[in-house]
């Protein structure tokens, strides 16, 4: 662990057990299924956990990192990856502007701004205004429950909000922006971005991976079977895209991006708003898939999802967290159902995916959960899936924010909720590779804890 550069490393381990109170902040959730058992108030008002689980903070936004930058704020989603002797490397996306000084990384005045690296910068503000989205690279070694190193990864990106982990060790950073070229802004933002996931601080030269589209990216998810990447989109008439690259292993390398349709449903409202009169989309149905090649992806006028429900492409209230895992592609989106306060669906992949032979056996989309119910799910946002197969989401919610699980009955429990003022949004849930650890940022102030405790294995 860096000397003095981790000096505000706080831990809080061995939660004593005590009587719940009768507040309306521990009424405030419920469970269908009985998995850890009731959430113990944190004496340090972070992090509230059922008995037999611990948390150590790994970082707060100011911190000084390794690089000599401080910490930025506002961190969102993240992947964590094994690293050399034990150690887990996270990579985690920031989700600000380039007015956000104070929580940037270069200080409030931007008087750190590395400006010998503005080359690898995707967008440095002209030197003035550089964009403060991008990610960070924390080394983390479970043994010790320590930082061993942190550093700048991505720069000059907007607004970075998901992602996801390739299976070739790096992270996809996507910008939830479609903002224009301007006086300070020296590109069009809207775009992802690979990270590669390694212990060496060196900050990576941004490139976007134009072939991906432009739009207000959240998250992705990579077959590993295939290389096709699924993407999400944080709209409340968003899309659901899948990019079919030249190159499994080359994201840069060009490709083809698609619309999820569903067979002989034009335009397909899958939100199941009552104001909308559209049929309601069915639970556990699985429902035939087809894909539509989009044109115009970089569309200036951030018309690309508008096209694509013209040309039949499903439509999706906010999609944002989705990952790979039980061979499915499992997404999140947040207001989604008659409530608004978000439903699960999961895509079974065509054994022929991405290959002229799917139209005779095509994938499936299917509604997983949709409880109606925020006591079970309040906007449900990043999402991952554990070792034993449970989907484990995070909330952004108006109220107290929780994470929770999905059994694969569909049965949803809770783990954790925020007691950090209550009202700020958890977000970058991933497990580690190699330890029986769960990663989660409350974004606000800004704060990455490592979850110890009896994990389901299965």
């Amino acid at each position: 662990m860096t000397a003095g550069g981790f000096l505000g490393l706080q831990k809080f381990v061995n939660l004593q057990s005590e009587e719940l109170d009768e507040d309306a902040n521990f009424q405030g959730y419920a469970n269908e299924a009985n998995i850890y058992g009731p959430l113990i108030k944190d004496p340090n008002r972070i992090l509230d956990l059922p008995d037999g689980f611990s948390y150590d903070v790994l970082s707060k936004t100011g911190d000084p990192m390794t690089d000599g930058l401080r910490t930025p704020g506002a961190p969102d989603g993240m992947a964590a990856f094994e690293g050399s002797h034990g150690q887990i490397i996270l990579v985690r996306n920031h989700e600000l502007s380039d007015s956000q000084t104070f929580e940037g990384p270069y200080g409030i005045q931007n008087e750190k701004l590395p400006r010998s690296e503005l080359n690898k910068f995707y967008d440095g503000g002209k030197g003035i205004r550089p964009q403060l989205g991008g990610t960070t690279t924390v080394v983390f070694d479970p043994q010790k429950k320590g930082v061993q190193k942190s550093f700048l990864s991505l720069a000059g990106t907007e607004r970075n909000c998901a992602g996801g982990p390739t299976p070739w060790g790096s992270w996809i950073s996507c910008e939830e922006t479609v903002s224009l070229k301007d006086e300070y802004r020296e590109c069009d933002h809207g775009y992802n971005f690979e990270v590669p996931a390694t212990e060496s601080m060196f900050l990576n030269k941004a490139e976007p991976i134009k072939a991906m589209g432009r739009f207000n990216h959240e998250a992705v998810a990579v077959d590993p079977l295939t290389g096709i990447v699924y993407q999400t989109e944080d709209r409340e008439d968003g899309l659901i895209t899948r990019y079919i690259p030249k190159d499994k292993n080359h994201l840069l390398s060009g490709g083809v991006l698609q619309a999820l349709a569903v067979v002989d449903q034009q335009g397909c409202d899958t939100r199941n708003w009552a104001d909308t009169g559209a049929t309601k989309f069915p639970k556990n149905v699985p429902l035939a898939v087809k894909w539509i090649t989009l044109e115009n992806i970089h569309n200036p006028e951030d018309k690309l999802r508008h096209e694509a429900h013209q040309a039949g492409a499903a439509i999706f209230a906010r999609g944002e967290g989705m990952w790979y895992g039980n061979n499915r592609i499992y997404f999140a989106c947040t207001s989604g159902g008659a409530s608004k306060s978000g439903h699960i669906f999961y895509y079974q992949p065509s054994p022929y995916e991405g290959t002229a032979q799917e139209r005779d056996a095509p994938g499936h989309l299917i509604l997983y959960v949709e409880p109606n119910n925020t006591k079970l799910i309040e906007y449900c946002d990043n999402l991952t899936v554990s070792k034993s197969g449970d989907v484990v989401f995070s909330e952004d919610g108006d109220k107290d924010q929780y994470i929770r699980g999905i059994t694969s009955s569909g049965k949803i429990y809770t783990i954790a909720r925020s007691s950090y003022h209550g009202k700020s949004e958890m977000c970058g849930v991933c497990f580690a590779p190699n330890h029986p650890i769960l990663f989660v940022n409350i974004q606000r102030p800004g704060i990455t804890l490592a979850i110890h405790g009896p994990w389901r294995h299965g």
